[in-house]
């Protein structure tokens, strides 16, 4: 078995650094191997070395310029550490190319659709960090389109929807969640934040409530069931203290 075969044997086991042994006496004879070069970079970025992931990545485009995996990760890693302009570059280009494949239909590959839809659910994060809404309600539209099993990014969708004070949508994205995934209990906690911020206590806890049936060690669900009672006791308490 050659080099990269066992490289890439370990690799597939999550043998690190057996694997980094192989690839890297590869890349050492020949290093034009853009196969070795990429799950290099794979291997630096899982062990934290940004920079020499970068250089990988980049030495897997230097050879092969249409390699979209090694695009799409230069443009994760660019993001990372706050080259947002040269990430979005990369990622655009990467984007072209696939429109541009074949047919003029586009590369349809699950692999390459879900790199892309975790990017796209980035730019929503990112985007609703600083308040810009409708941008981010674009990106985990977009996110959802090319995966639709990213099911956080449709509870995303919901509460983007909630925050630009559209709140009968935010409930019906939720609803719809939920039928279609009744496991999934994230829908739950986030339609109950949602009821507890627009003052309905009940329909908030009852959803809370659903989630611990389910699971009942749900730590998010038991700490909301208990700071809105809590919250509840103090209010009529207040109210009681008001009235003497």
């Amino acid at each position: 078995m050659d080099l990269l075969e066992l490289g890439k044997k370990y690799y597939k086991q999550k043998e690190f650094a057996k694997a980094l042994q192989y690839l890297s006496e590869l890349v050492e004879t020949d290093g034009k191997s853009v196969e070795a070069f990429f799950l290099l970079g794979n291997i630096f970025h899982s062990k934290g070395e940004i920079g020499r992931a970068i250089k990988a990545f980049k030495r897997v485009l230097s050879l092969d310029p249409e390699h979209t995996d090694a695009s799409i990760s230069l443009s994760v890693l660019y993001n990372d550490i706050g080259k947002y302009n040269e990430a979005q570059k990369i990622f655009q280009q990467a984007q072209e190319r696939v429109k541009n494949t074949g047919n003029g239909q586009g590369l349809n590959d699950p692999h390459i659709n879900k790199k892309f839809s975790d990017k796209h659910y980035e730019l929503g994060e990112y985007y609703l960090t600083y308040g810009r809404h409708d941008e981010a309600l674009f990106e985990y539209s977009k996110s959802i389109k090319l995966d639709p099993t990213n099911l956080e990014a449709r509870v995303k969708v919901a509460k983007v929807y909630n925050k630009k004070g559209f709140t009968s949508k935010a409930f019906e994205e939720l609803r719809a969640l939920k039928n279609e995934h009744p496991e999934y209990l994230h829908a739950y906690l986030a339609m109950g934040i949602i009821h507890y911020g627009n003052g309905n206590v009940l329909e908030a806890q009852a959803e809370w409530q659903k989630v611990l049936a389910r699971d009942p060690s749900n730590k998010q669900a038991a700490m909301y069931l208990n700071l809105s009672n809590t919250a509840t006791e103090t209010s009529l308490q207040d109210r009681d203290s008001g009235g003497l």
